[in-house]
């Protein structure tokens, strides 16, 4: 583990006791109110809100609370995770002031919060690229979108198809309720189309980092701020003529990774109150730098 990775964890870590033990339970009663409190500035009052969602955003969302509440006195933020179907239930259901996604919402989600009085909307707080990841020791450097969907459908199992040793592939996914396991499976296996029998559906995304960092023959599938020096990421190309790209901010930015991606934060209606001031703290320089501290990307 770097240094970097050990300080995060420490403050990861902290910040949880923080959030578990110390914070308020949100003034909306978690009703997913537009305005979640009375608006303050760092010189006093009280806000307190909730956040619910994406596990690729839980560490993100975890930061962004903490430094909030260091600037706004008397604030109170608490942030879950659960995975971006989890989050936007909360929403639909009024259990959360903010959902957060690593995928839009669907429009059956957007009908059943219609029919309940809730009426969404949608902000692009950061942005991330869906890296690729093997073991360490795995020759192979570079795969197609094609070969990726071959691995994930199991029509390809063994790394000596695709350029690297004589192994069995070990496929690790996120579950179901992942927004991370809906992007994946849209924008490389195809809509519907069912990941192999074989795939294992883990709980998180550390989970799939320490899977395939033990395994020579996992594979493995994460947001850009969870890589390390325990796996390897594979270079991507959207068809065999194509140049194979690296997840990383820049390519982000200049849209040349095929599997670059928005993060969503949604409200209850409009924003007021402390849910916008929340928001354009964000979005605004404090909460983007954060996000580039975090090996995201930003949404300018």
């Amino acid at each position: 583990m770097t240094v970097k990775q050990v300080q995060f964890a420490l403050m990861s870590a902290a910040l949880c006791a923080v959030l578990s033990a110390g914070c308020m339970k949100p003034e909306s009663g978690g009703g997913g109110a537009t305005s979640g409190g009375a608006p303050t500035g760092s010189g006093g009052g009280s806000i307190s809100l909730s956040l619910k969602g994406s596990d690729t955003m839980v560490q993100l969302a975890q930061v962004w609370a903490q430094e909030f509440m260091n600037s706004h006195k008397g604030a109170a933020i608490t942030v879950t995770g659960g995975g971006s179907n989890t989050g936007i239930a909360a929403l639909v259901n009024k259990g959360t002031d903010l959902a957060n996604a690593s995928r839009p919402m669907k429009d059956e989600e957007k009908a059943e919060a219609a029919k309940k009085g809730v009426e969404p909307r949608e902000f692009i707080v950061a942005q991330d690229a869906l890296s690729v990841i093997v073991h360490l020791s795995n020759p192979v450097n570079e795969l197609t979108i094609e070969q990726l969907k071959g691995i994930y459908t199991g029509k390809i199992a063994n790394w000596k198809e695709v350029g690297g040793p004589d192994q069995r592939i070990v496929l690790n996914s996120r579950e179901t309720s992942s927004g991370t396991y809906v992007f994946f499976q849209e924008h490389v296996l195809g809509k519907g189309t069912p990941f192999a029998s074989t795939t294992m559906l883990q709980p998180s995304t550390t989970q799939i980092v320490n899977n395939v960092a033990q395994d020579k023959g996992g594979i493995g599938y994460v947001g850009l701020g969870f890589l390390n020096d325990k796996v390897k990421a594979v270079k991507l190309k959207s068809d065999a003529s194509s140049p194979a790209v690296e997840a990383k901010v820049e390519t982000v930015l200049d849209k040349t990774y095929p599997l670059a991606r928005p993060l969503y934060q949604y409200t209850n209606g409009e924003p007021s109150g402390a849910v916008k001031q929340w928001l354009d703290w964000v979005m605004g320089p404090e909460g983007q730098a954060i996000v580039k501290k975090l090996d995201f990307v930003p949404v300018q």
